[in-house]
């Protein structure tokens, strides 16, 4: 198999070049219609992978397109676009995170449900916060404690865990107490809470937090890559943001900096493309570390 932009002999498995960053094979179609935020005049957008603007900023905040919508903020309320820029569902939350296997967390009368896409609630706002479905499953809180339900309300998981992230991979990350470990879809530990912090696996790694520094782990709990970073996100497309010191870079799964700790924020590659900070300004980098978009605010 070949690069079809740059020629490069690639292995079958790789989603995107190594050498020029472009997607390959079935990530060639859903990169031609990704859209990345981006932040103009004090006010969001979006592009599309090239670097094009395609729907003015006019937002005041918003979440990354999933499952073909956006959640996006007017002045207080938050709704839903499509990739044209119209409103799918028009604002009238307080809070909404993004599409999850079709349904949405969002917030109103101070209490969180989820909402089908055409904005009818599939879940009534019963909770006091609530995240987004993964693996058929969400985590909501009540009062103080957190737990999951499935896609018709009911808890599966109960309410028991101080904070609970959301599965990936068969296991999520929960807390008890002061410690994180991970549990499975019946609720039990299957890695006892030892960790300071923890994020969901990805791409069969976690990255954890004990004391002041960040590795990653594999499900067997052995240290892949070893606590040396000042925090650390999740693995995607094959590469994490690192910080090491005051900036952030991203490795591989050795723990080798591909692109180098010289940004003051990375959030992570989607389709082939990684928003970056610099100073107060956000742009994006392609995976060879070109700018796609330079920062700007």
């Amino acid at each position: 198999m070949f690069c079809t932009n740059c020629g490069k002999e690639l292995r079958e498995e790789y989603r995107f070049c190594p050498n020029c960053g472009s997607p390959v094979g079935s990530e060639m179609k859903l990169a031609e219609f990704s859209l990345f935020p981006v932040k103009l005049g004090g006010k969001w957008g979006f592009i599309d992978r090239s670097g094009k603007l395609v729907i003015e900023p006019r937002f005041v905040a918003t979440w990354d397109f999933s499952e073909g919508l956006a959640s996006v903020r007017v002045q207080d309320k938050w709704g839903f676009i499509d990739k044209w820029g119209g409103f799918a569902i028009e604002p009238k939350f307080e809070d909404a995170s993004i599409f999850k296997e079709g349904l949405a967390s969002v917030k109103l009368r101070n209490k969180w449900g989820f909402i089908d896409k055409t904005g009818k609630f599939a879940i009534e706002p019963k909770f006091d916060y609530a995240a987004g479905f993964l693996e058929e499953l969400a985590s909501v809180r009540l009062g103080n404690k957190m737990g999951f339900i499935d896609k018709t309300g009911r808890f599966v998981i109960k309410p028991v865990f101080d904070c609970a992230l959301g599965f990936s991979e068969g296991f999520s990350p929960a807390r008890v107490g002061e410690k994180w470990g991970f549990i499975d879809k019946r609720g039990r530990f299957v890695i006892e809470p030892k960790f300071d912090l923890a994020l969901g696996f990805s791409e069969g790694l976690s990255s954890v937090n004990i004391g002041e520094k960040w590795g990653f782990i594999d499900k067997r709990v052995n240290f892949v890559i070893d606590l040396r970073y000042d925090n650390a996100l999740e693995f995607c497309e094959g590469l994490c943001s690192v910080k090491l010191g005051e900036k952030w870079g991203l490795i591989d799964k050795t723990g080798r900096f591909v692109i180098e700790p010289v940004f003051d924020g990375a959030i992570g590659f989607e389709y082939g493309l990684c928003m970056v900070k610099v100073g107060s300004k956000w742009g994006y980098i392609d995976r060879i570390g070109r700018y796609i978009w330079e920062p700007k605010e």
